[in-house]
């Protein structure tokens, strides 16, 4: 390259958007995805030993998958090649082939062929790529937001490792805006601008985990602000609501709007009023809490408001959680909002929840009373030399399985903790309870 060229190269970097800007060159200053480019994990082991093998990057939008890319093309001695499925065709991948061969052939230097987008390839250019792979002409790594496991050739999968990559946290997405306000050469430092923490924070939120989006929202704020008198660009709230078309939530995560809010949509299940649980659970999503904390909530509600009336309020509310987890934003709304609207529609009794307060409240009065004998580990040498287990009576040896058989100690074994409410499924449970209570089933074995 002559010096025009390198000049008008140079020139080009300064025109791109600051998303292209700001993206690493090394592993150590990639943002998130540690858990698989943390030290010592694979990925990190075989970019820095340059051994890499094909491989699929799966995740959403600005998540990193063509950053990692591209710190695969810094670090490696082979020759990088990269396309875009959406505009290339068989042509450009025979291309590359036939130059791939002749410089292995000519120099034993390998080709890594990055394609972003694979799985807009179709099965034919798909299986162009298989046997190129399998004989180590090219090294493919694969970028796609959508499942592989649907969209790429299960031949090419089986030839390929797959990296699925995570949502950015909030705390990614302010380090990578930090570092662009930061920067005067990449960033927008030589800019002078300077932005509120509330509106990076509010950024942070509203990008949903994309940090291309948070730096074009950044970028655009910059580029539509006037210059104030004391010569900085000022980016607020209200200027980056403009540029991403989102309103800004009074959502303080640690003050009183986020402790108001969280305690009405509790209290909205509890009410069974499912109207009032969603619109509570919008406005936490629209703020961007985090929905681990509200699947926690859900999970509280279900077994503290539900309880044994309707014990399956749990199971949606655990089930709710993982998936979310599995799933992620925005997809992960629909599910928190099934679990929200089960849990507030479900019968009530805090019965149970009620029972646990109840027995601790006697546990820190009575203390640690002494353990009927019969109930005590029989388990181990020499047990019932001290009278461990004797007198144990097992219930399934008796109709209904059940005999009576004192199991609290004996200066509490009139107390009762668990008060049954007579609502649904657990006045189904306390008319059982009662029936085998009635009877005396201890005279007579099976």
């Amino acid at each position: 390259m002559d010096l025009f060229g390198y000049a008008s190269q140079e020139e080009r970097k300064k025109e791109e958007p600051l998303a292209a800007r700001m993206r690493p060159s090394t592993l150590e200053e990639v943002v998130g995805q540690q858990h698989i480019i943390g030290k010592g994990r694979l990925l990190y082991r075989a970019i820095k030993a340059d051994k890499l093998g094909s491989i699929l990057f799966y995740g959403p939008p600005g998540t990193g998958k063509t950053t990692l890319a591209r710190v695969i093309a810094n670090s490696t001695s082979a020759e990088f090649r990269q396309v875009n499925a959406t505009i290339a065709g068989k042509k450009d991948l025979e291309q590359v082939v036939d130059q791939a061969k002749s410089l292995y052939g000519a120099y034993g230097k390998r080709t890594i062929l990055f394609i972003d987008e694979i799985h807009r390839f179709n099965k034919a250019q798909q299986d162009f790529l298989l046997p190129h792979v399998e004989d180590g002409t090219v090294v493919l790594i694969g970028a796609t937001t959508e499942n592989p496991y649907f969209e790429v050739n299960s031949a090419l999968l089986s030839r390929s490792r797959i990296f699925e990559l995570k949502p950015l946290t909030k705390e990614d997405i302010v380090t990578l805006i930090q570092r662009a306000l930061d920067d005067p050469f990449k960033g927008v430092a030589a800019q002078m601008v300077q932005m509120d923490q509330d509106a990076i924070d509010f950024l942070a939120n509203a990008s949903d985990g994309d940090a291309r989006a948070a730096l074009n929202g950044l970028e655009l704020g910059v580029l539509t602000t006037e210059r104030s008198e004391d010569g900085y660009i000022h980016i607020d709230v209200s200027v980056i609501e403009e540029c991403i078309q989102k309103r800004s939530l009074r959502y303080d995560k640690d003050g009183d709007n986020h402790y108001d809010t969280i305690s009405a949509f509790i209290k909205s299940m509890r009410g069974s009023d499912p109207d009032a649980a969603l619109y509570y659970l919008a406005r936490m999503i629209e703020a961007g809490e985090d929905v681990r904390f509200i699947s926690r909530r859900i999970m509280i509600a279900a077994a503290e408001e539900c309880g044994n009336a309707d014990p399956r309020a749990l199971e949606i509310a655990v089930n709710a959680a993982l998936a979310v987890e599995r799933v992620g934003m925005p997809e992960g709304q629909i599910i928190l909002a099934q679990a929200a609207t089960y849990v507030a529609c479900a019968p009530k009794s805090n019965a149970s929840s009620n029972g646990i307060f109840l027995a601790r409240e006697e546990v820190q009065k009575s203390g640690n009373l002494k353990i009927p004998p019969y109930l005590q580990d029989a388990h181990y040498s020499g047990a019932q030399k001290l009278d461990r287990g004797t007198g144990y009576v097992y219930p399934h040896d008796y109709p209904n399985h059940y005999t009576y058989q004192q199991y609290l100690p004996d200066a509490i074994k009139d107390k009762r903790f668990y008060l049954f409410s007579d609502v649904a499924y657990e006045g189904r449970l306390q008319k059982y309870y009662e029936m085998i209570g009635k009877k005396d089933f201890g005279k007579e074995k099976k």
